[in-house]
């Protein structure tokens, strides 16, 4: 028998979580029976889509149930095996995050259609990684850009929460490809971070809170792509600086997860019609596809050091609503992450 601790939805939050909205529950998780493994988890990611989870509604992924631990990607290792096809000290990547220590059939998982136990080999590169720029949010990054915006010859890319996991690693494929690339973050180290990476203007929400005016200076001949993370005023900025089809790819909007009043759109969408732009959402889980190129393209330019990446790391299961709700004040910088082992 082995203690474990995990996160459990205790209320369904109204407007930004709090910590109140979350138990800290200890278990006890027996050895693992006839075709289970036994992991310990190592790292788990907290990401904004989880705010999503936890109203009871309906969605592309179902909502977190109250009273029971919370899901979402975690690395682990092996410590324990009834399975022939894992061997004890693999790494390992699930959706089992929010606990310390879990047991699984991975079979099972897969004929239940939730998923897969997936080992990992991390080619020398630190295990975290695959949560984040060889994870969902570089994939979220490539999908969006390149499937999503098909981005073509001579785009200019605006990207909001630029500074952010997935939007960084937007502005570097952007630039990698030739592309001018416009962001948008809050704060003098995410503007210091993004010039590092080599955006060519970045915005201050916080210094400059006019994004409309901020944009068509930044680009007065306008964007052809916009990669949205944010909604709200970058939004009507991105529509209002839009050259005639535009494409834009709307990955999140996180200033309206928490609104507990009725969210207003663009009040200038009515261009979206006259210059013929495309705006089109999308989830990642629906462009697996898509995977082989994204892991082949992304090792190579990690490899070159082409690729930098930021990590925000809170330490202990304990920390894990913190790191989830720092999230909608921006104090993460790159992926947020929570150490475990």
């Amino acid at each position: 028998m082995t203690t474990s601790r995990e996160i459990r939805l205790k209320n369904r939050p109204v407007g930004v979580p709090t910590h109140a909205d979350f138990d800290l529950a200890t278990v006890d998780v027996a050895a693992p029976g006839p075709g289970e493994v036994q992991v310990k988890n190592l790292w788990m990611s907290v990401d904004p889509y989880m705010r999503g989870r936890m109203y009871d509604r309906k969605s592309y992924s179902p909502p977190f149930e109250l009273g029971k631990a919370m899901q979402g990607g975690a690395i682990g290792q092996v410590t324990a095996s009834n399975d022939p096809d894992y061997a004890v000290g693999d790494i390992v990547n699930s959706m089992f995050g929010w606990r310390e220590v879990f047991n699984c059939s991975p079979k099972a998982l897969v004929a239940a259609g939730m998923g897969a136990l997936t080992k990992i080999d991390t080619h020398g590169l630190p295990p975290q990684t695959f949560l984040g720029v060889l994870g969902m949010t570089g994939m979220t990054a490539y999908v969006g850009l390149l499937r999503i915006a098909a981005l073509k010859d001579g785009d200019v890319v605006f990207v909001s929460a630029a500074a952010g996991a997935v939007g960084s690693i937007v502005c570097q494929i952007a630039k990698l490809k030739g592309h001018t690339v416009i962001g948008s973050a809050g704060g003098p180290e995410k503007v210091a971070f993004l010039k590092s990476i080599g955006v060519d203007h970045v915005i201050d929400y916080k210094a400059t809170p006019d994004v409309v005016a901020e944009l068509a200076k930044a680009a007065p001949k306008g964007i052809d792509v916009y990669f949205e993370n944010v909604g709200g005023v970058h939004l009507e900025a991105a529509i209002n600086s839009a050259r005639p089809f535009a494409r834009m790819a709307l990955c999140g909007m996180i200033s309206q997860y928490n609104e507990t009043g009725t969210p207003t759109g663009p009040s200038n969408i009515i261009q979206a019609v006259g210059k013929s732009l495309r705006l089109e959402g999308f989830i990642v889980s629906n462009h697996y596809d898509l995977y082989p190129a994204f892991a082949k393209d992304m090792a190579e330019w990690i490899k070159a050091g082409k690729i930098t990446w930021k990590e925000t790391v809170e330490d202990g299961i304990e920390r894990a609503p913190d790191a989830f709700i720092k999230l909608f004040a921006g104090e993460n910088m790159g992926k947020m992450l929570v150490k475990l082992g």
